[in-house]
């Protein structure tokens, strides 16, 4: 498997994230096929992979095992928040070119300004095909007002119009629309191509900062840390206790209502086409009441700059291990029972675990936990990695908790807990 900062610089998107997972599992055996050709002989399989955009499953489920005590199912979300180009994404002001987006997302607003900006995702054409593309060099920038044009900024604070600010340049000169330039650099013909689903990304790399090299910071920690950690731990794990899933799911940080999205069928079909193959002799409702999910996407570190926006004895430090996250409104699908057992599991191993609950005074997110948790009827529990700089363009999490994240997914695969 490569490593986690090989894995964030080469997925943008969560058409990356997705290919890049499906690649490291057809190196270990894994057959992939997209989820619209897979037929019955691909679920039958022991170890495969099923892709429809940005979500993917995988499985690892021997076909002798047709009446098991359960599935064990890891789950992440693909996406990031960010700035998705519109379809007539050229416009022009004042002999300025710039690109029009669409925000999708809780962006973090002020941290896209002065930033190198890419172009990745897919080209869909007229023959029905498709084209992942992945334009890493700087192309676009929203430069920030200068403070002499905005001198109450300092006591204000910072004022972003998400229509009128948020609009990158890429050039002047007027006449050259920016699908013109895509195809020339993407060496397609203008008269094929037939739409696409592309963002901006930050073009520069992870890198580990710190006295002591303790933090990793990039684009998209959130969530791509949970997906590399849930397909490491797939490929790792090759003698599983129970059938083993991995869903990474897609729209996630837009309320997850979609076909890709945790909140669609998705999963439920995969699971179904797999009992279906082996002729399992227990229905899905008697597997799923024996069956656990572990929904893993990243978590608020404390910020030393503002305490007052934590409960300081739930406010878990970077590199001090995993977080299980609770709230009693059931923004997060962890009950006591399950906690308890993934607690006792990880002590037993020497696994550190933290606690996140968020302060009363302030609104909690919330992940896929909750939402498969509905749809599927699985036992949940919700983990993450710490991190600051949540939904920031450039996020900050410890360089040890991927790793422990990993240690403790490769851990619940392999023992009964």
């Amino acid at each position: 498997m490569i490593s986690l900062q090989e894995f964030l610089d080469v997925s943008p998107t969560s058409f990356h994230v997705v290919n890049s997972a499906s690649h490291e599992l057809e190196q270990v055996g894994y057959a992939s096929q997209t989820y619209k050709d897979a037929g019955g002989s691909h679920f039958a399989k022991d170890k495969g992979v099923v892709t429809r955009g940005g979500a993917l499953i995988a499985w690892h489920w021997p076909q002798e095992i047709t009446t098991p005590e359960g599935v064990l199912i890891f789950g992440a979300h693909s996406d990031s928040p960010g700035l998705h180009l519109k379809p007539n994404s050229t416009s022009t002001t004042l002999g300025w070119s710039q690109l029009n987006v669409e925000i999708y997302g809780g962006v973090l607003l002020n941290s896209w300004l002065d930033r190198d900006l890419g172009v990745a995702g897919l080209l869909y054409f007229a023959d029905g095909k498709c084209k992942l593309i992945s334009i890493d060099e700087p192309i676009a920038r929203i430069p920030q007002l200068a403070i002499h044009l905005d001198r109450e900024i300092s006591e204000k604070g910072l004022m972003l119009h998400r229509q009128n600010h948020m609009k990158p340049i890429w050039g002047t000169n007027t006449s050259l629309l920016f699908t013109q330039w895509l195809c020339e650099k993407c060496e397609v013909s203008p008269s094929l191509l037939t739409g696409f689903e592309l963002q901006l990304f930050d073009t520069q790399k992870s890198v580990v900062l710190g006295a002591m090299g303790e933090f990793l910071v990039s684009g998209r920690l959130d969530n791509q840390v949970s997906c590399w950690a849930v397909v490491k731990s797939l490929i790792e794990n090759t003698q599983p206790t129970q059938p083993t899933l991995v869903a990474l799911f897609d729209h996630e940080e837009v309320g997850s209502q979609s076909i890709n999205g945790a909140a669609g069928p998705l999963l439920e079909h995969v699971l179904g086409e797999l009992l279906h193959e082996r002729k399992a002799s227990q229905s899905f409702a008697a597997i799923a009441k024996k069956s656990v999910m572990v929904s893993a996407d990243n978590s608020h570190a404390i910020h030393p700059n503002y305490l007052e926006k934590h409960d300081q004895q739930h406010a878990p430090m970077v590199n001090l291990g995993p977080v299980i996250k609770r709230n009693a409104n059931q923004r997060y699908a962890t009950n006591g029972e399950i906690a308890s057992r993934v607690v006792d599991a990880a002590r037993r191993a020497n696994i550190p675990t933290q606690d996140f609950v968020a302060n009363n005074a302030m609104p909690c997110g919330s992940t896929i936990g909750p939402m498969s948790a509905t749809r599927l009827g699985i036992d949940t529990i919700d983990v993450g990695v710490p991190q600051l700089s949540m939904h920031s363009v450039r996020e900050m999490c410890g360089t040890k908790d991927p790793d422990y994240l990993v240690d403790l997914f490769n851990l619940l695969g392999s023992t009964d807990f």
